[in-house]
């Protein structure tokens, strides 16, 4: 499989968090910025899909900027949008949130190697999927995406029911991820405040 693109979505209002999750303090740089960092290991090229008009930290120049066309739609809208920037430029995708802060980039070549003839791969895991850490074929996924906004259909683990999917189980991922820490967001001031521990730079500054 050649290098796979990404989408990092940023463009929610986090509302548990209070602020705006993509400027969080996190050691030397912001969330988002290592969320790409890290991500850039792995991938490229980078889409970051914001809320139209909003600000976000500094990225490196090849990393590229699209603001959802409508607002308040969800993770489904930012990766359709990732999608149409992506079209006819990368075969795979992944997804993830601007929240990754323990994101392995071995977790993206781990999918790549699972996914073969399928469209999606997504992390099924104690009942749960996770398509925000998930690998999509971006012209099997594009059309049908679209489809389910057209329909109103908002979930994005809506699509399993619309492409060949690959349902990858947790033992199948802890070579790479011991521990699973890719799937871990950082959802309000307490989980951030943990996680700025575990990553060794204290609690909240």
């Amino acid at each position: 499989m050649n290098r796979p693109a990404a989408i990092v979505l940023c463009g929610g209002l986090s509302r548990r968090m209070g602020r705006s999750k993509a400027w969080l303090p996190f050691g030397p740089e912001r969330l988002l910025q290592r969320t790409v960092r890290l991500l850039r290991e792995a991938a490229a090229p980078i889409v970051v899909v914001a809320a139209h008009g909003q600000d976000l930290p500094d990225l490196p120049d090849d990393v590229r900027l699209v603001s959802d066309p409508v607002p308040e739609r969800g993770p489904s809208q930012g990766v359709a949008t990732g999608m149409d920037a992506l079209s006819g430029v990368a075969e795979f995708a992944f997804a993830t949130s601007t929240d990754a802060p323990f994101l392995k980039p071995d977790w993206i070549g781990r999918l790549g190697e699972l996914i073969g003839e399928h469209d999606l791969a997504i992390p099924w895991i104690n009942g749960f999927l996770h398509p925000l850490a998930a690998l999509y074929r971006v012209s099997a996924v594009q059309p049908k995406i679209h489809e389910l906004l057209s329909e109103q259909q908002l979930r994005l683990s809506l699509l399993t029911e619309r492409v060949r999917t690959r349902l990858v189980g947790a033992e199948e991922l802890r070579e790479i991820d011991p521990n699973l820490e890719t799937l871990r967001n950082v959802n309000d001031p307490l989980s951030y405040e943990r996680a700025l521990r575990d990553a060794g730079f204290g609690g909240d500054r």
